[in-house]
Formats: structure tokens, C-alpha cells, sequence
């Protein structure tokens, strides 16, 4: 796909086991994620990361220059490739993402990462408020369970929710069908 970039999300330590908030499978997430970081990187195409730090020390994770704030080691950025550090859901708030996809002619995003129903959703709404096509890769993100009304929402049921919401603005798909439909 022409004028394309790949945004991975907030795939930091804190989100794997050990970590601070710890969600469901993001190792299964991450391991699809390094396979179109890899494609990306092969085929010299435009690559974005986006480091999450909390601004809310109460919060109890992404704390700024913690072990747990570190983009994982699965995905970890070459030299050449370009990191945005935000403080909200959004990666276009508040960051200079927006002009740097502008200036370099992106249209079109490829969204992979954490959390789907947080930062993941809230980016390809933004994205799409400011006019680019997303396709979100739905196994190369995780999320978490969530408690609402008394009720334990499963991380599953929120991760399949979010996506079914985003489905109404994006195109979803998987790593492999997206990796063998898409000549890149």
C-alpha cells in the first residue's frame, strides 16, 4: 500500500507479565506486531512508535524512565525509526505525529498495539477525524478486563468489543491476511 505508515501503540514493558498492568495474551500481540515491524523494515517502509508516559503518578504505571515504560524488546526501535512520546490516549495529541505524517504524504495507517479499547481506539478515532484510512490489526493488539457496574468484563469480550466498534471506521484484519493480501 502506497503512503502508508505503521503506528505500533504503547507495546511497553509495564503491559507484559511482571509488569505493572499486565494484560491478557500481549505476547501473542506483540509477536504478530514484530511481524509487520519486520515486513515494514524489509521493505524500508515508514515505521512510527509510540511510547506511552504518565503525566499521573497515582496511575502506577508507564512511570517516565522506568523498566516498565520501555517500549519491549519484541518491537524496540532501530536508531532510524521515529518514537513519539505522549501523555494522553490519543497519539495525536498533544505530539507532532500528525505533521510528521503529513509532511512525509501518509494517508493510510496500519495500527497494531495496546490497549485496544484505550489508546489503540482512541488514535484510529483520531486518525480518522483527521482524514487517513486505518486498517487496525486485531491479533497484534491486547487489552484488558475491565469492571463496569459491579460486573468483571472479560479482556476478550472488551478486546472484541472495541474492535466491532472500530470495524464501523476501519478496516480489521489479521497479521497473516493482512501480510498476504497486501503487497507491500
Amino acid at each position: 500500500m502506497e503512503n502508508t505508515a505503521l503506528i505500533l501503540i504503547d507495546i511497553q514493558n509495564d503491559y507484559f507479565p511482571g509488569g505493572a498492568h499486565t494484560l491478557d495474551r500481549p505476547e501473542q500481540a506483540a509477536q504478530n506486531a514484530a511481524k509487520l515491524l519486520n515486513t515494514y523494515r524489509e521493505q524500508q517502509r515508514p515505521i512510527i512508535h509510540i511510547q506511552h508516559e504518565t503525566t499521573m503518578p497515582d496511575m502506577g504505571f508507564m512511570l517516565p524512565g522506568s523498566f516498565g515504560q520501555e517500549i519491549n524488546s519484541s518491537v524496540k526501535p532501530l536508531d532510524n525509526e521515529t518514537v513519539f512520546i505522549k501523555h494522553y490516549p490519543s497519539a495525536f495529541w498533544k505530539t507532532n505525529l500528525e505533521i510528521h505524517l503529513t509532511q512525509r504524504n501518509i494517508e493510510h495507517l496500519i495500527i497494531v498495539g495496546m490497549m485496544t479499547h484505550m489508546c489503540v481506539s482512541t488514535t484510529a478515532r483520531a486518525a480518522m477525524e483527521r482524514g487517513f484510512g486505518t486498517i487496525i490489526i486485531k491479533d497484534a493488539c491486547a487489552t484488558s478486563s475491565l469492571e463496569f457496574d459491579g460486573t468483571d468484563i472479560p479482556a476478550e469480550t472488551v478486546h472484541r468489543t472495541a474492535l466491532a466498534e472500530l470495524g464501523l471506521i476501519s478496516t480489521i484484519n489479521s497479521t497473516k491476511y493482512f501480510l498476504s493480501e497486501n503487497s507491500l
